[in-house]
């Protein structure tokens, strides 16, 4: 049998092609991390930013939260010029003008352009429906005006003025949200309502971060009977039913107290009862932190345990406590809202948007009179604007991730 064909010895060598070197883009030339073309300059100021800077430029991509803390900002800021904002003085009475109805802002008057104003009302009590019945008079335009002395008030009880941003025609009368049963103007009462609703969130929220950290602080970084004493205490406390235990507390408070102890007294009842979920956030981070090799260095280095908690623990998730106390505060107004609708938080002559609620508690003057009921619309955008912003706060206490 013939043996097959071996291939000759010249078909053995590589090819012209295979022995040309291959081709790459790699840069033979030292390696430079701060040149231009290693670290570009918005790389650069990535790198090199604060935690906070980094908090900062996710939130600004949840534009919700952007806008929910531009309008939180502006409810805050309204508290400082309560008295300015609000066309009457709070206790102004306009007897003539019992359940009036909001009046519509007109621009023209028979065709020609007058500027925002309101027609005259007349109004007269109807016998037969038993309710109050108001006309306007189109012949009497009432000019609105802007920047213009009004009715006197003491500005946070110490500086007597009359200065307002808006006034009603000298003579007339401005109700843009209606009046209540006394003749009092439903717009002001909740302009100076915010003063005390969202106060009592802020003043809250400030006892219940302080009992929060301290007892969280404790149960996170010492660990053993301290934690577990800390976890029954708060189970107990979070076994209460919330609502209950507020409106128990609230009727404890004696009768003869004056309306700024009653104030303070809600404020303190509602921040000892909200510090459990605080307290349990706390302990949380504190337990893995407390493992880091930063906490065992200041430990080694003599550093008492309030100076570890304090200066290297809590500083490295304030961002976290942050969020949780934005989405804390909601839970405050709602308290006190419901507790001064049910006649057990704060009382006239505090005024509130909870109280301004009791109003409404009679549905048949609901009924007749549903303007009474816009006290609540403040409290919803409120509660709304505090949730998109504290969601916002919580995506952006860890920048880090998502892109």
């Amino acid at each position: 049998m013939t043996p097959p064909d071996r291939p000759s010895k010249s078909d053995d060598r590589p090819s012209e092609s295979e022995t040309e070197p291959l081709p790459h883009t790699v840069s033979r030339e030292p390696f430079d991390p701060y040149s231009v073309e290693a670290v570009t300059p918005e790389q650069e100021r990535y790198y090199l930013a604060t935690q906070w800077q980094l908090m900062w430029w996710k939130l600004k991509r949840h534009k919700l939260a952007v806008w929910s803390g531009a309008f939180l900002i502006a409810m805050y800021a309204s508290i400082l010029m309560s008295e300015i904002l609000a066309p009457y003085a709070l206790q102004t009475r306009n007897t003539d003008f019992l359940y009036h109805p909001p009046q519509a802002v007109h621009w023209f008057h028979e065709g020609e352009f007058v500027g925002p104003f309101v027609y005259k009302s007349i109004g007269e009590f109807d016998l037969k429906d038993f309710q109050w019945k108001y006309t306007e008079d189109r012949t009497e335009p009432q000019a609105i005006r802007f920047f213009c002395l009004g009715d006197s008030y003491e500005y946070f009880g110490l500086i007597e003025g009359r200065f307002h941003l808006i006034c009603p025609a000298e003579g007339g009368h401005l109700f843009l949200l209606g009046t209540d049963r006394l003749g009092r103007d439903v717009l002001s009462r909740i302009i100076y309502g915010a003063r005390i609703s969202l106060t009592v969130g802020l003043f809250g929220i400030t006892i219940s971060f302080v009992i929060g950290i301290i007892i969280g602080g404790l149960a996170g970084y010492y660990g053993g009977w301290v934690d577990s004493l800390t976890q029954r205490v708060i189970e107990v406390v979070r076994s209460f039913p919330e609502l209950p235990l507020w409106m128990a507390l609230s009727a404890a408070l004696p009768v003869t107290w004056s309306p700024i102890l009653i104030y303070f007294g809600i404020t303190i009842i509602l921040g000892l009862l909200d510090w459990t979920g605080l307290a349990r956030a706390v302990r949380s981070k504190l337990l893995a932190l407390r493992e880091e090799d930063f906490t065992t260095a200041a430990v080694l280095m003599g550093a008492k345990p309030s100076r570890v908690i304090g200066r290297h623990l809590v500083p490295n998730f304030m961002s976290h406590l942050i969020a949780s106390a934005t989405l804390s505060i909601p839970s405050m107004i709602l308290g006190e809202t419901a507790l001064s609708f049910l006649g057990l938080g704060l009382r006239p002559p505090i005024t509130s948007w909870g109280v301004l609620l009791v109003e409404a508690q009679n549905i048949n003057v609901v009924a007749l009179y549903p303007w009474l009921m816009l006290p609540v619309v403040p409290v919803i955008l409120t509660i709304l604007a505090f949730n998109f912003l504290g969601d916002g706060l919580r995506d952006a206490a860890d920048p880090y991730k998502g892109g």
